[in-house]
Formats: C-alpha cells, sequence, structure tokens
C-alpha cells in the first residue's frame, strides 16, 4: 500500500517538474547534517528513547519563477526530490532510508525556508514476533514518512555555495496498514550546505491579481484500502468509504467544506468478534454493527492541479466505540481536468492512525 502512495506522489511531484522545462530556471542541491531526539509522543514507545538519532538530508531543488500563476500566488516556491538516511542509536529501531517529493516556500525577502516532504521509507529492523518482538514502532519494512524542515537560508554566498541551518522533524509510520504501528517523530536540529547548479539572474513573473469566483460545488468521492486493528497477528482486511460534502471557493487557495463520511471497515468486524469472546466481562456483543457515519468541516489548499485537504469530523452513529468519536484527516488531491480527481488521505483518530485510503471523486 505504501509503495503506491509513494509512487502516486512522485509521479505527481515530477509532472509539475516536466511542466517548465525551460534551463533558465535554477537548480540548487543542498546536503544536511541532523543530530536531535525522538520525541514521547506515546508512552508504548518509551523503552525505544535511549539515545540521540543522527543522519543526513539531501535534496534537489527547481526553482519557480512565475510562468504559472499559482507560483506567485505562493511566493515563487521550490519543487524538489530529497532523501533522508537516520540511524535511530537504537539496536532495535535500526536505521532508516527514506525517498521524497517535497516543496520548499519562502518567507521574509526569501531568508527563510519552509520545506514539507512526503515518501516512502524502509527500515532495516521492523518489529518481528521472534527476532525483534521490542520493535513496537514499526509494523512492516516499507513506511509511509512525512518530514517538514524551518531553516535560514542563504543561498550564493560565495561562488554558488550558500548555507542553511534551523529545524527537522521526520515522521514514520505505516499507517496501521500492519501491526504494531505506535511510530516515531524525530525533532533535530540541521545544518547544512546549498550549492546553486547553474546560476541565473532572478526574474520573477508578476501579473495582476484577479479574482476567482465559483458557486458551491458538490462532491462525491469512493475511498478504500486495507488496514489493520492494533492487536498484532488479527490480520488485514479491506475498508470502503463513500462521502459526500459541498464546498465554496473563497479565495485564490482556498476552498472551506461540509459533508459526510460512511464507513464501512472490516477489521472492526474482527476486532468486535475477538472483544466478545476475550473479554465478556465488557459487554461486547459479536453481531455489534461495525459501520460508522460521521459529518465533517474542512479546507482545501489549492497548488495548481494539487491540493492539499484537511478534515475535522464526528461521528453520529457510532455502534461500537473504538478510539473515540471525533476523527481527522489529511489528504492530498489530484485534478484531472476540472471535475476528476484522485486522492490519497491518512484517516487518524488523533495521532492515533487508522488508514491510509485510495480515493477518486468528482467535483460539479
Amino acid at each position: 500500500m505504501n509503495r503506491k502512495v509513494f509512487l502516486l506522489l512522485i509521479v505527481l511531484h515530477f509532472q509539475c517538474f516536466s511542466q517548465e522545462s525551460d534551463r533558465k530556471n535554477g537548480y540548487t542541491f543542498d546536503a544536511n547534517v541532523f543530530y536531535g531526539s525522538i520525541i514521547l509522543h506515546n508512552p508504548d514507545i518509551s523503552h525505544l528513547i535511549t539515545k540521540h538519532p543522527h543522519g543526513v538530508i539531501l535534496g534537489y531543488n527547481r526553482k519557480t519563477f512565475g510562468r504559472e500563476d499559482w507560483q506567485q500566488w505562493y511566493n515563487y516556491p521550490d519543487l524538489g526530490a530529497s532523501y533522508i538516511y537516520q540511524n535511530t542509536n537504537n539496536p532495535t529501531l535500526g536505521e532508516t532510508h527514506g525517498l521524497y517529493a517535497h516543496f520548499n516556500f519562502y518567507f521574509f525577502k526569501r531568508n527563510l525556508q519552509f520545506r514539507v516532504g512526503q515518501g516512502i521509507a524502509y527500515a532495516t529492523k521492523p518489529y518481528h514476533r521472534e527476532t525483534n518482538f521490542r520493535n513496537n514502532a514499526y509494523g512492516s519494512r516499507i513506511l509511509s514518512s512525512t518530514y517538514m524542515m524551518f531553516n535560514y537560508y542563504k543561498e550564493d554566498i560565495y561562488r554558488g555555495m550558500g548555507f542553511k541551518a534551523g529545524i527537522s522533524i521526520v515522521h514514520y509510520s505505516n499507517a496501521n496498514v500492519k501491526a504494531p504501528n505506535t511510530s516515531t517523530n524525530t525533532l533535530a536540529f540541521n545544518a547544512g550546505l546549498v550549492y546553486t547548479l547553474d546560476g541565473v539572474e532572478k526574474e520573477y513573473i508578476i501579473r495582476e491579481k484577479e479574482k476567482i469566483r465559483e458557486p458551491l460545488k458538490y462532491n462525491l468521492v469512493f475511498r478504500s484500502g486495507v488496514n489493520e486493528s492494533d492487536n498484532i497477528g488479527h490480520g488485514q482486511y479491506p475498508f470502503y468509504i463513500f462521502s459526500g460534502y459541498i464546498d465554496k471557493r473563497v479565495g485564490r487557495k482556498s476552498a472551506i467544506q461540509v459533508g459526510g463520511d460512511v464507513f464501512l471497515s472490516n477489521f472492526l468486524k474482527e476486532l468486535i468478534r475477538f472483544q466478545s469472546i476475550a473479554f465478556p466481562e465488557n459487554g461486547i456483543s459479536a453481531d455489534t454493527d461495525y459501520k460508522r457515519a460521521g459529518i465533517f468541516i474542512g479546507h482545501e489548499l489549492f497548488i495548481n492541479k494539487l491540493s492539499i485537504e484537511t478534515q475535522l469530523g464526528y461521528y453520529i452513529y457510532y455502534p461500537y466505540d473504538f478510539e473515540g468519536k471525533v476523527y481527522n484527516r489529511f489528504g492530498l488531491k489530484r485534478y484531472f481536468g476540472d471535475n476528476f480527481f484522485g486522492v490519497v488521505s491518512l484517516k487518524s483518530h488523533g495521532a492515533a492512525a487508522e488508514a491510509v485510503e485510495f480515493g477518486i471523486g468528482v467535483r460539479l
């Protein structure tokens, strides 16, 4: 499942690269070292936090100069690809190698750089019931991974060489595709060098900003995938989600959403059956309905044909108590034409991931 997430993100990202083939765009390469700590976001991983992890972050970046309207909206960001190696300094967690697609956004006269990257990582020592049973953070070798960097940034100080330094956050999880999945978050200080591969004069295209007005839009989405409960060995099961919502564009970048979801999560069938047999004192019946329904509000941030979607929901039909009545979703969408889109999203309850969702939809 996570391989599909990564491949989709890479294809979408480098499609953005191919849209600007003019070699007058600037290219930079950056190399950073980092040193930090794994954050105790869950007491179940306290035994895994021993020494300080360290590693390297390598990035290849392509500048934008406003050849498309969205680039001006976001202050001419960079498109890029990156690699992260992390040594956790813990024999149970081992090492990770990650590949990412990323954006660099700039603030304060381009002296502050914010990078957000999404990709896939390989864990060298995942959970194994016999040889590595203490690793309850990584239930599989293949993990989804997100990272962010907040850096002071100064390029081309001397002969194309520049400098950056700041704070990084790296997240690893398999989104409950396979248990266990407690996940880790590394907070680190980083510093490195930036090299401009082909120096160009920065000639940004500035257009008159036009207002974007749209009527209410009606959306239908179908999502699916597989996941597993937190009980190790219960098996992976498919799920199906049907969503409908209305959105209203409130500017160039944003739209507000209101809608609902119906969840058919088959892993809950097995979990309910297990709970009814293993813990009869809890009074859970084996025929308790596994279906759920919720309502949500959301926000969509438009970046060219890509967009970032965040939603906060509340279950209004909730016969079985699983992780609480509030849920949230974070997703990446890619529009194909004016109406159709594909989406990859992470559904969770607070910091507890439930599933990676793959979806298709229509916006009318």
